[in-house]
């Protein structure tokens, strides 16, 4: 019983984690792009990682998962809800302190500055890192063996191959501002030391 408890919150995170996506995914005037990194492999790198979330939505909708199932103790669906609550306000906070300037892919568009407040003062990437505690969060709250750690597993080639180049965009792009910025701050965990 405690178990669907901790399915239900996963499901509530997932709606208020897709409606924020949504919201911020609406299309707005669109200005010619200036540097674009896109390649198939990010688009098969983005495929691989949705399903690290839609395993968990097979596995709390129906019952085809529940042969992998165990058990953990109800502090740790607690611990998974918190930390969860911390990933949908993270993901929140940063395509709010982005704004318009949030695209899915691996593209700057002309007039597009670089973005050094709110939780990007702290974090150059907190959409990833939102999406780590995302992943932390659904191993904890879904206690499965193969829907619990999918977004983990997912997401970690998306990551390793992402995150360098498209720091290497903002590089070139940005140059002695972005670099700057890296000094400040911590990649997906906020630098203590400066």
């Amino acid at each position: 019983m405690v178990d669907s408890t901790f399915e239900v919150v996963y499901l509530a995170g997932f709606i208020l984690g897709s409606v924020i996506r949504i919201v911020y995914a609406r299309p707005r005037r669109r200005r010619s792009i200036t540097a674009d990194r896109r390649t198939r492999l990010d688009a098969a790198l983005l495929f691989f990682a949705s399903v690290g979330l839609i395993l968990p939505l097979v596995y709390v909708l129906s019952p085809w998962l529940d042969f992998a199932d165990y058990d953990l103790p109800a502090w740790a669906g607690w611990a998974g809800a918190a930390v969860f609550a911390g990933a949908l306000w993270l993901l929140w906070r940063s395509h709010v302190d982005l704004g318009r300037h949030w695209a899915p892919v691996l593209q700057i568009r002309e007039e597009q500055p670089l973005v050094t407040r709110g939780v990007y003062r702290h974090i150059r990437h907190p959409m990833y890192a939102a999406h780590w505690l995302w992943g932390i969060a659904q191993a904890l709250l879904l206690w499965n063996w193969l829907a619990g750690p999918a977004m983990l597993v997912a997401f970690l080639p998306l990551y390793l191959v992402r995150v360098p180049r498209e720091e290497r965009m903002m590089l070139d792009h940005f140059g002695d501002e972005y670099r700057s910025h890296m000094r400040r701050t911590g990649r997906i965990i906020p630098r203590l030391w400066r």
